[in-house]
């Protein structure tokens, strides 16, 4: 127990073929950058097929803290009325994420060049991750903070009372730091210049050309990219459709993969080049993995998945490869563990500071489960199993944390004995609909005493 939470132990079992359609949620990062602009916007931003999970919906009450007007017309059904880039308000009570990086980090951006203070936390989860990654470079606009030690939640953020553009490189491979500084340079006068060496999400990107910002993206000499924002610039409303999330497909995904006989459909998932290295990586390991109906929404590729369970192989996965799939490492490795011979994995790094020690978690969930496997500095080597070869038999410890709760629920139902994950009171927070949908497919889960 953490502090006074209570656990919800749950525990699967092996089952038959899974077969079906899986109508995955709408992609978190996209829900979260469509409620923060559309809310930077002037007038009002129509948003379809929003994920509706805890941690988006505290994006929205932030914005709307901030003085918004945001109001759900149905399911996935939004509308945002912005107060323009630079008119953010002071909001009379603390900002609560809950347990969502992205959605504090991207609102530390957005309210970094405004002369507001604002007072940041979350979870105890999100209390104890590293801010100052965000925090440090928003200072070079001109904005102040004050943290725990650390730069850990509770925290205060004073925006820039006469921000500045800047140049800045983003050392860390990270989406989120990248984009909160692209949100703060939208109201810092001049051309901001936020380069970046790794090839991380572009959807803030994306999604600012669509919202009529000034924008532009130079290809650095190392593979790298410069991304540059002309500040003061008006952002105009647009009606955003968001496609549904690959991260959470993956759950699904790999369970067709592992349960033999199973057939599944996943429609109108997004494919944007950033966010498919699972399906790369599952391919490459022998995985019939089909894309039907390919096409274009909002400026983002999406399309059908068809998935069949096949035989995997284990494989060295590029360590260049992490940023597009850093959310999918959880759900690897047990493919991994199902896998014919050893699959190498590096450049995980980033997994030690999410939700939990990602990394650490994920190799004591396999251990427990009868899985032989190395932690190395920067990644894992998994020893697999092949079909039917996971003992499973073990109780994973979550920590606070959704992926590795879903991930070894999805090992359970291919194992040889039920795997009991210790809490999945969590995972409302980025696919609530994860049980019902995984039921409806064929999945055995059982209450855990």
């Amino acid at each position: 127990m953490y502090g006074s939470r209570v656990f919800k132990p749950l525990k699967s079992r092996r089952t038959g073929r899974l077969a079906g359609t899986a109508a995955i949620p709408g992609d978190k990062s996209i829900s979260h950058r469509s409620l923060i602009l559309g809310a930077m916007a002037v007038g009002e931003t129509r948003i379809t097929g929003l994920l509706e999970a805890e941690d988006v919906l505290n994006t929205a009450k932030a914005v709307s803290a901030l003085g918004a007007d945001v109001l759900r017309d149905g399911d996935g059904m939004w509308r945002v009325w912005g107060r323009g880039v630079g008119g953010w308000s002071e909001p009379k009570d603390v900002l609560d994420f809950g347990n969502s990086g992205t959605g504090s980090r991207l609102m530390m951006g957005a309210v970094a060049t405004t002369a507001i203070s604002a007072v940041f936390t979350g979870d105890a989860s999100l209390r104890g991750r590293p801010m100052k990654r965000v925090l440090e470079p928003l200072t070079l606009f001109g904005a102040e903070y004050e943290a725990r030690e650390g730069g850990l939640m509770p925290l205060t953020l004073k925006g820039a009372r006469q921000p500045i553009c800047i140049e800045h490189e983003v050392k860390v491979a990270s989406a989120q730091v990248k984009s909160a500084l692209l949100l703060a340079a939208l109201n810092a006068p001049g051309t901001s210049r936020i380069a970046q060496r790794a090839l991380t999400r572009d959807h803030t990107e994306r999604m600012l050309e669509a919202f009529g910002a000034k924008i532009a993206v130079e290809t650095l000499a190392d593979g790298g990219e410069a991304v540059h924002v002309t500040g003061e610039v008006e952002l105009r409303p647009t009606a955003i459709d968001v496609p549904r999330d690959p991260s959470s497909a993956a759950f699904p995904l790999v369970a067709a993969l592992i349960v033999p006989g199973s057939d599944v459909s996943i429609p109108r998932v997004l494919l944007n080049p950033r966010r498919t290295g699972l399906i790369e990586t599952l391919k490459e390991m022998g995985a019939d993995i089909r894309v039907f109906n390919a096409r274009e929404s909002g400026g983002e590729k999406i399309g059908d998945l068809i998935v069949r369970a096949s035989s995997l192989q284990g494989i060295d996965v590029p360590a260049e490869r992490a940023p597009s799939m850093i959310d999918e490492y959880p759900i690897l490795a047990v493919a991994a563990a199902f896998a014919e011979g050893r699959t190498t994995m590096r450049g995980l790094e980033e997994l030690r500071v999410k939700e939990s020690d990602r990394l650490a978690a994920i190799v004591a969930g396999l251990r427990a489960n009868g899985i032989s496997v190395e932690e190395t500095e920067d990644g894992m080597i998994v020893e697999g199993r092949g079909a039917g070869g996971v003992a499973g038999g073990g109780t994973v410890e979550t920590h606070m944390d959704h992926r590795i709760a879903m991930s070894f629920l999805v090992m359970g139902l291919a194992a040889r004995d039920p795997v009991t994950v210790d809490d999945v009171s969590m995972i409302a927070t980025s696919f609530p609909a994860f049980e019902g949908l995984m039921r409806d497919l064929g999945a055995a889960f059982l209450p855990s005493p």
